[in-house]
């Protein structure tokens, strides 16, 4: 337990630098006294200190008190000269992020030079809508997120921050909705019948949820405005099927369907599932990657991403599917149609990761939702178990129990983020080492299992660092079942559909998120056996009931929703999927304020489309959009 105390108006009667002998460390100490006695402060590393308080002078003095061989004595604490408005010490005192240079008492100093101004900066939200949702001034909120007397005075500063970060995101959102609506997109007829063809042709029957997903697509598609939608389900919910049906649509009314997803295996596993059901309806397939090009006149075409950026262009598309990829505008839309084509086509957007509605709310304002909540029949459940060091031999002879059934095996290790592109030359060098970390991690489970625990066995090993047809081939001979037991990164997280596996096995897991494990779980159980995901863990505590929660959680939106709330809305994303900060997200978590940012919104633009009579919205909209969305 942490113990904080504040001397006020005290002299300090002694002080003294000096260096530890072993350490080398400046060890600064004062004697500080006051009604109640004398107490000693001292400082690590922060000589400067002796010349900024002089002894005999009055300061005040706030930390925590430590426990020293010569008793209690206040460790590194802050302090300030009585005389000044204190704003290091005496109460709540703001903390920011900090980085080396720059701390949280300069910070604290500068904003306190500034902080006067506030009353001349003009509030960006209307009278009306403050009062209705009770909200304090711009100038009373920024005064009391940094210099706040009470905690109720910092949390309704937050409130109002988040309720307007709230409510721009859903501003933008429903203008680029509204902006949508304008454009032409092909009218594709919803044909009853062919779908009836189509589900009758399948070997298993469609769920409720799916029926309702493809009726809303299709309804959607039927429409002489461009569809943007949506399809989120958990792992293994048929998501894929739904809209392999769509694309047949497109492509009985003349028109064409792209298929992306984030990589070249998921986009190959794509291809050859759109050819399993779609094959009997005399449609043509093809395949397009920046390395291969399949496409030719086909009517439906699977690849990655990337056919946005290589200059391939489609004549009558009517229908674009991605995988995994929610931010897809009119611009990468344009990006895939022939020149001279007036018309956008119908956008769907797939997502393995169940979203809390508060949450797809406020990121995916613009879509439409449809949702598959229902699993098929057929499925097993797979049994969750968090393995500790105790548990790792049983674990292992499980494995080795459903290699013996001809099972098959996946085995996870923990994530490193790939370097960024655009991110600056001495962050990619440390990503690039991150990624060389993770490559090594792989090697080296790969020579463990494969030279120990399970030398008998076939073990193969997938991981970054690969080239895309080494990975292909490495995927190819798992599918084919040549290989018992695959070593990969977090690679196979979406979308890789191996029926014959059984067994997930995760090292590290308490390094990924549960709704990312919850992915990796839904590689197996896609087969009629029994599947299992052993959760290996060397940590205890907070670490380990995070994961308990993936053992208990009955589905993937369950465990979305507790994941959101231990993690929080910018952890849960990240930036690179959201597209927004942490802080920007904050909010999410308080659902009523997420609606009231909402009704809101429309309220205005119902009003006000254009915007012309709010003009401090219409600006700080623009400077929003410039800061979030660049």
């Amino acid at each position: 337990i942490s113990v904080h105390r504040t001397f006020r108006k005290r002299m300090a009667l002694k002080i003294s630098v000096h260096r530890t002998f072993r350490k080398r460390m400046a060890l600064t100490e004062a004697v500080i006294r006051d009604e109640t006695g004398n107490i000693k402060a001292v400082w690590f590393n922060q000589p400067f200190i002796a010349k900024n308080v002089s002894e005999g002078s009055a300061v005040l003095v706030s930390g925590k008190i430590a426990k020293g061989p010569g008793g209690n004595y206040l460790q590194n604490p802050s302090y300030e000269r009585v005389g000044a408005r204190a704003i290091h010490t005496g109460g709540l005192v703001a903390v920011y992020p900090e980085s080396w240079g720059i701390t949280s008492r300069w910070l604290r100093y500068l904003i306190s030079q500034f902080i006067g101004l506030r009353a001349h900066i003009k509030d960006s939200l209307k009278d009306s809508v403050r009062v209705r949702n009770q909200l304090p001034l711009l100038g009373d909120a920024l005064y009391n997120i940094h210099f706040p007397k009470t905690k109720k005075d910092a949390e309704t500063a937050e409130r109002r921050f988040s309720f307007e970060n709230l409510f721009f995101i859903q501003l933008r959102a429903l203008r680029e909705r509204g902006r949508l609506k304008q454009n032409h997109a092909p009218k594709i007829p919803l044909d009853v019948s062919l779908i009836k063809k189509f589900t009758a042709s399948l070997p298993f029957p469609f769920t409720d949820a799916q029926r309702r997903s493809l009726w809303e697509i299709a309804s959607d598609m039927a429409k002489p405005s461009p569809m943007n939608r949506l399809l989120e389900g958990d792992v293994g919910s048929g998501k894929t099927v739904v809209a392999a049906a769509a694309a047949l649509l497109a492509a009985r009314a003349g028109y064409r369907a792209v298929f992306m997803a984030p990589t070249e295996i998921l986009a190959r596993q794509h291809f050859a599932t759109l050819e399993k059901f779609l094959s009997p309806f005399g449609v043509s397939l093809g395949f397009c990657t920046g390395a291969e090009k399949r496409a030719d006149r086909a009517d439906i075409v699977a690849g990655t991403h990337a056919l946005i950026q290589k200059n391939i262009s489609f004549e009558n598309l009517g229908l674009v599917v991605v995988d995994e990829q929610h931010r897809f505008g009119v611009r990468e839309r344009a990006h895939l149609v022939k020149n001279g084509s007036e018309e956008i086509p119908h956008f769907l957007s797939m997502s393995a990761t169940p979203i809390p509605r508060t949450l797809a709310l406020t990121v995916y304002g613009d879509l439409d939702l449809s949702i598959l909540d229902e699993m098929p029949k057929y499925r097993k459940a797979v049994i969750t178990k968090v393995i500790d060091s105790r548990g790792r031999a049983d674990a292992y002879q499980r494995i080795r129990e459903e290699v013996l059934k001809g099972r098959q095996v996946f085995v996870i290790c923990p994530r490193i983020d790939l370097p960024d592109p655009n991110a600056s030359a001495t962050k990619r060098a440390y990503q690039q080492k991150l990624l060389l970390s993770e490559v090594k991690s792989v090697k080296e489970e790969y020579k463990k299992l494969s030279e120990g625990v399970f030398k008998d066995l076939r073990v193969s090993m997938l991981h970054g660092k690969m080239k895309a047809k080494e990975k292909a081939l490495v995927m190819e001979r798992f599918r084919r079942q040549e290989s018992d037991i695959l070593v990969s990164t977090s690679v196979v997280e979406v979308g890789i559909d191996i029926p014959n596996a059984s067994v997930m096995m995760i090292e590290g897991a308490e390094r990924f998120g549960l709704a990312q494990l919850h992915q990796f779980r839904g590689r197996v159980g896609r087969g009629a056996d029994q599947s299992y995901c052993f959760l290996f863990s060397t940590e205890d505590g907070i670490a380990a009931r995070r994961l308990r929660a993936v053992e208990e959680a009955k589905n993937g939106f369950e465990l979305a929703q507790k994941d959101l709330e231990i993690r929080g809305p910018g952890d849960f994303f990240g930036t690179a999927q959201s597209g927004f900060s942490r802080d920007l997200l904050k909010g999410v978590s308080d659902p009523e304020l997420v609606r009231a940012a909402r009704r809101e919104a429309i309220e205005i633009l119902r009003a006000d489309p254009a915007l012309s009579d709010s003009p401090e919205i219409k600006k700080r909209l623009a400077e929003f959009e410039a800061v979030h969305w660049e």
